[in-house]
């Protein structure tokens, strides 16, 4: 497996900037958030993005991909029962789709809680079969451009449509397409029935990218999960993806939480290899 930082917590850095600092430290990899760049991926030019795509091959890592992809522009929502603002998303994730693909992406990973939850009186069937069509609509061109999107299941304290791995399979099922998956997000795992390995085996062939964080919001490491198990059923199973540090809580600073994360989890992939 390989190891990756996410770009957002490097506030006011410029992606060139991480990417550097990411290979400094043996990431192989950085995932980004399309926020970070510009209000819109509309905005990035052609030569802006053939320009990012340089600087990470310059400086010996991957772009893995994007996540966080609804954040901006205001206004996008995966189910909305208006069906202008329901083709704008579509037309927006389709953008973004483009967007990874001329960066060298290879995931997509679907968070944006505030841009899919059903609200009161919108019926949760509707909206499950509106959020279906809006990412089968885009399935071809995931293909053409190399990219698996994957749903992230997330707590119900976050919102309420796709708040586990079961309904993450569902979706991925009535979708219906190779390039539709889903992925583990620790953080969001631990308020599972289960525990992070039986996660893992739950979501089986249809796991194409983990979020390493702990439930405090911090980086592994940080706090009391204990990602021994969680790394040693990775490789048990063989998984070859990415395992991306993603965190919410930015203290102290961005150089500690991705040396020190990275440095924990080498640590544990070292002890397995050792035993």
């Amino acid at each position: 497996m390989k190891l990756a930082v996410c770009n957002e917590f490097f506030e006011g850095w410029e992606i060139e900037r991480v990417f550097d600092y990411a290979a400094r430290i043996g990431c192989d990899g950085v995932e980004i958030a399309p926020f970070t760049l510009a209000e819109s991926a509309h905005d990035i030019s052609s030569v802006r993005r053939r320009d990012i795509r340089q600087a990470a091959e310059a400086a010996g890592v991957e772009i893995v991909g994007l996540h966080w992809l609804l954040v901006k522009p205001a206004g996008l929502y995966i189910n909305h029962p208006d069906r202008r603002v329901w083709q704008r998303t579509q037309d927006y994730v389709k953008a973004l789709i483009d967007f990874c693909g001329d960066l060298g992406g290879r995931v997509m990973i679907h968070g944006s809680p505030q841009q899919r939850n059903i609200q009161e009186g919108w019926n949760a069937d509707d909206c499950f079969a509106r959020a279906a069509e809006l990412f089968a609509g885009c399935a071809d061109l995931m293909a053409q451009r190399g990219v698996t999107y994957c749903i992230e299941p997330l707590t119900d304290q976050e919102t309420n449509f796709v708040t586990g791995v079961a309904e993450a399979l569902k979706l991925v099922e009535a979708v219906g397409h190779p390039n539709f998956q889903t992925m583990v997000d620790c953080r969001a795992a631990s308020t599972e029935a289960m525990s992070h390995p039986e996660v893992i085996d739950r979501a089986g062939s249809a796991m194409r990218h983990v979020h390493v964080n702990d439930p405090n919001l911090r980086g592994p490491g940080f706090g009391e999960l204990q990602f021994a198990p969680i790394l040693k059923k990775l490789r048990e199973l063989r998984y070859s993806g990415y395992v991306s540090v993603e965190v919410f809580d930015f203290e102290p600073d961005p150089e500690t939480i991705a040396a020190r994360s990275i440095g924990y989890l080498k640590g544990i992939l070292e002890g397995l290899d050792a035993g």
